[in-house]
């Protein structure tokens, strides 16, 4: 059998290797997403972001545990900082979330961001595609950590998780621009810590002017996701944003933006790839490094000029 047909026979370790092709975008990359694509669109994607600290992956592990005791079949995609010395992942998914090992219905799989400024990886979205044409009926994504520019998120899941601790309430103005806005629901964890009731109530009056002005109630949760304290409400809120979204035709919408996001990605590696391709390999590069240096030449008409005669 080939990688493909034990793919859809089920077979996890086919879909571990589809997901490494995908992540380390090899040319079989193409190749394979066109053979899947026609079977994607069905699962459910959740992603979850925040600072760090807050207790993301703690809240991933409780809730999947959650998903895979209703017979849900979750696939996870934790996004950890990439090693300097590897490239790979810095962190292990299975050191983070131990109670998930050896379940049958959960997958997990962790992915280096290799230096992604949105707090993914550039392969996460069509990683995401592996694990719905594999039939995974959830697909939670954790960001890497780091603070406010874990905004990328928002253009791969369907709904936003914003996870906060008590620690976070001196940030709050300061996640406005950024976290604040790209959440659907948000959850104080860590509850049983002082200062976690004033950040609640923090949130509800930041949350007041986008109640106001969209139909969503953007619900604000307190947990403690090492107990399961309030993560059962966290998974119905969950799904009354998924319920949300079908009812108010809002999910189609979101998948389009996600497709846009992506095409713009692929076009951006490839004309990088171009670029690159051509730059070490056009001898008039050190000619024209020359001209700029003798201030025969500006950077900006120097580009422009090859940008022109690779159009024509």
């Amino acid at each position: 059998m080939s990688l493909l047909e034990k793919f859809f026979a089920g077979d996890v370790q086919a879909l571990s290797s589809l997901i490494t092709e995908v992540e380390s975008r090899s040319d079989g990359c193409q190749a394979i997403v066109a053979a899947i694509y026609p079977r994607t669109g069905r699962a459910c994607k959740l992603g979850i972001t925040g600072p760090p600290g807050a207790g993301k992956s703690s809240l991933v592990d409780r809730f999947a545990g959650e998903l895979a005791a209703e017979s849900r079949r979750v696939g996870i995609i934790a996004v950890d900082p990439t090693s300097p010395f590897s490239g790979g992942a810095f962190l292990g998914d299975r050191v983070r979330m131990r109670s998930l090992a050896g379940n049958e219905n959960v997958y997990i799989r962790s992915m280096a961001s290799r230096g992604a400024q949105g707090g993914l990886s550039v392969a996460t979205f069509d990683a995401c595609l592996v694990l719905d044409a594999f039939g995974k009926d959830w697909i939670i994504m954790e960001t890497v950590g780091v603070g406010q520019i874990e905004l990328d998120v928002a253009q791969h899941a369907d709904t936003v998780v914003v996870a906060l601790s008590p620690e976070s309430g001196d940030s709050i103005q300061a996640s406005k621009a950024g976290l604040m806005e790209i959440g659907d629901v948000f959850v104080v964890n860590k509850a049983d810590r002082e200062g976690a009731t004033n950040l609640v109530t923090q949130l509800n009056m930041t949350l007041e002017v986008r109640r106001k002005n969209e139909p969503w109630s953007y619900p604000v949760l307190a947990t403690v996701a090492t107990t399961g304290q309030g993560v059962a409400e966290l998974g119905q809120a969950v799904r009354r944003h998924r319920e949300f979204l079908g009812r108010h035709d809002r999910l189609a919408v979101r998948r389009k933006t996600q497709l846009k996001s992506q095409l713009r990605k692929i076009l951006e590696d490839r004309i990088r790839a171009t670029v690159s391709r051509r730059f070490h390999s056009d001898p008039d590069w050190d000619k024209l490094a020359d001209r700029v240096y003798l201030k025969q030449e500006t950077p900006y008409g120097a580009a422009d000029r090859i940008l022109a005669a690779w159009r024509s």
